[in-house]
């Protein structure tokens, strides 16, 4: 068996020779090794001849012969045998030429996981058949750690990380099989969340489900994008696709009849009366409000159900928050998302639980729904905190919980937007990574993309590879709800442990921009202040901001930093961590009345490529919050944000940086007693 980690290095120095961006390489850049590749592997091995043969007759051994960097989940011909005998065949040349083409791309991931690579939830690349596969840990028949996937095929613990030279074989226990099912249809065939199904079906919200793609999408008609930010000169394409998809949150029949004694339609819609007529009490004495019109979107159980779905496709467990700490200071703070759902102007809050302080008698490592439980929330410990709902990390082997629209997760009590949620869960700082806010960035495996240990890679100057990810850019129209003028290019920039970026990542608007999106609805109608996180630097110019088209300040330079004249220059202190409380509330204090608040304080990077050092947002002059506004916001109705260039500067040169979102309620940002501040995290 040769040691992976040697050969990795061999096969990933030699990626810099191949162009192109899809999944599978362009045939005419394969280079053949002399080494043994993933074809000889399978032809030499008789245990997966069965596969073999699939794999020819799928046209795929030219692939396996040549360069690549791929792990490939070969079945055992015993596992073959039991795939066909339950289809009624008794042999692979009774499959079709398509099903031989699905087969194979299924057991195929172009990147390369090593057993040890392998965490709960899902693989961060999606197989050569655009699914992702669902990791589980445990231990096989005879008591050997291994890794399960797609619930119940198993990697043969004896077999395990076999390296050749293009890439690494994991030998499995059964054929790995992917749904083509769409969400709701998948559901159905559970059981055991019947109740649920049935509710989508006569509420009607069903007909919603069974959208899949935008087939009038044609990426063949923009091209690469090239752009320099910084020192790093990059280029960016257009998604392959746009896919359409959800992720609904499902308590099952049995914790519905324990928890509440539901056990029926009818049942499910008292509760959500329950809870909805408090928070739409205008609702109640409407005629929608009847059981027998339980398909009007304002119905109480229409819009139960509708807050169980987000409009997006979250590819697995570990991606509900951050899959990986990058950007986060895990050791201060929960790492947070925020997603809106199917119920127009609500949002979900998403936490994983990485600080034991705050977690009470929940779980270190798992993820919650709906959750506050901090000393800002409950200072006078007057009130209990709210512990939110538990989403499992997966469902029962015999069920599958992904489709091609989306996936659904089990969680441990019911969802809901009741006063509670709204009142003391979002009276806080809401801060969302913009990568968050636009769902066809999570549905599309765009968000948090890397190949290769891309995080602590750069690309060659102008890399058009992809070798460690991808960078995209969105033409007008690709994304819900935001307006592009044609001199506008809207990009993401994949992560990077060392960038000045939330999360790892960060989108930017280059070239004459003229940018308006929709932000993210607040819970409840106030006074709402709306900053942006950005990193100052020399290539970014100047933009007038406008918040429901009314401008708001003057145009902000972003080229000055905090230590710049303008703003608190030589009261700048980058050691915040040794200045006393009323130091930093002073310090806090001079910035907010300027309009700015220094960077995240729970926010990080790596000082070098690779992941050494680290330095803190709030420690750095150019890491910034900056306020837009201070404003009523009524949450029934959208608001939208405008960023037009005003700079001198021609075409390209001018980059507007989007990190992060903050929006803020009265109750964190007007601190005004003496000696006290906003949270710094």
């Amino acid at each position: 068996m040769k040691k992976y980690t040697f050969i990795a290095i061999a096969f990933w120095a030699l990626m810099s020779i191949v162009s192109g961006c899809s999944d599978e390489p362009d045939k005419s850049n394969f280079y053949t090794f002399k080494g043994q590749m993933m074809s000889q592997y399978l032809q030499e091995h008789e245990q997966f001849s069965e596969f073999t043969a699939i794999v020819e007759r799928a046209g795929f051994m030219d692939l396996l012969s040549t360069y690549g960097a791929y792990t490939c989940f070969p079945p055992t011909n015993e596992a073959v045998k039991v795939f066909l005998e339950k289809r009624g065949l008794s042999s692979v040349y009774e499959l079709s030429l398509a099903d031989c083409d699905t087969i194979t791309r299924t057991h195929l991931v172009n990147n390369v996981y090593a057993m040890a690579d392998m965490e709960d939830g899902v693989l961060s690349t999606a197989n050569m058949n655009r699914r992702y596969i669902e990791v589980t840990h445990g231990e096989d028949e005879y008591g050997n750690p291994t890794v399960f996937l797609n619930g119940t095929a198993h990697i043969i613990f004896a077999l395990r990380d076999d390296s050749v030279e293009n890439g690494i074989m994991q030998p499995v226990s059964e054929v790995l099989e992917s749904s083509n099912r769409m969400i709701i249809d998948v559901m159905k065939l559970n059981p055991n969340i019947s109740l649920y199904t049935e509710a989508y079906i006569e509420t009607g919200l069903v007909d919603s489900f069974y959208q899949y793609k935008d087939e009038t999408w044609d990426p063949t008609a923009y091209t690469r994008y090239r752009y320099i930010s910084h020192v790093n000169k990059e280029t960016a394409t257009v998604p392959d696709e746009k896919r359409i998809g959800f992720t609904f949150f499902v308590p099952t029949d049995s914790v519905l009849k324990e928890k509440y004694g539901i056990q029926s339609v009818y049942d499910l819609y008292l509760k959500a009366c329950e809870i909805y007529d408090d928070v739409y009490p205008e609702d109640a004495d409407a005629d929608y409000h009847d059981f027998a019109q339980i398909k009007h979107p304002k119905n109480p159980l229409n819009r139960f159900l509708a807050y169980h779905v987000l409009t997006r496709d979250v590819k697995g467990w570990n991606y509900l928050t951050p899959v990986k700490d990058v950007g986060i200071l895990t050791t201060v703070m929960n790492p947070v998302d925020w997603y809106e759902t199917m119920l127009p102007h609500t949002m979900m809050k998403f936490e994983r639980l990485t600080v034991r302080k705050w977690a009470g008698s929940s779980i270190i490592g798992e993820r919650y729904i709906n959750r506050r439980y901090d000393d800002e929330f409950n200072p006078s410990g007057d009130f209990a905190p709210v512990l939110g709902t538990r989403i499992e990390r997966s469902v029962e082997s015999e069920y599958r919980q992904d489709a091609l629209n989306g996936r659904y997760f089990y969680v441990d009590d019911i969802l809901k937007f009741d006063a509670d949620t709204r009142d003391k869960v979002f009276n806080d700082r809401i801060r969302m990574d913009f990568s968050t806010i636009f769902p066809e960035l999570m549905t599309n495996d765009i968000r948090l993309n890397e190949r290769n240990n891309g995080m602590k890679n750069q690309d060659p100057d102008y890399d058009e590879t992809a070798k460690f990810g991808r960078n995209y850019y969105f033409p007008n129209g690709y994304l819900k709800g935001v307006t592009l003028n044609e001199g506008c290019h809207f990009v993401y920039r994949r992560p990077h442990d060392w960038y000045d970026s939330y999360e790892g990542d960060e989108m930017n608007l280059f070239g004459d921009f003229d940018a308006t999106f929709k932000i993210p609805p607040v819970p409840y109608e106030g006074d709402w202040q709306i900053r942006i996180g950005f990193a100052a630097e020399p290539t970014r110019g100047i933009a007038q901001i406008y918040f429901d088209d009314k401008p708001q300040g003057i145009p902000l330079d972003m080229t000055k930093q905090l230590n710049d004249a303008s703003i608190l220059g030589a009261d700048w202190k980058a050691d915040y961590n040794s200045m006393s409380v009323t130091d930093l509330a002073t310090d806090q204090k001079v910035l907010k009345n300027k309009g700015y608040y220094r960077g995240a304080a729970g926010g990080y990077h790596y000082t070098s490529a690779g992941g050494t050092g680290t330095s803190i947002f709030a420690t750095q002059p150019h890491t910034i919050r900056m306020v837009i506004c201070t404003t009523h916001i009524n949450p029934d109705e959208d608001h939208y944000l405008r960023i037009r260039c005003v700079s001198t500067k021609q075409g390209n040169d001018n980059e507007f940086m989007l990190d992060y979102l903050e929006l803020v309620p009265k109750s964190v940002y007007g601190v005004t007693d003496e000696g006290k501040m906003e949270n710094m995290l």
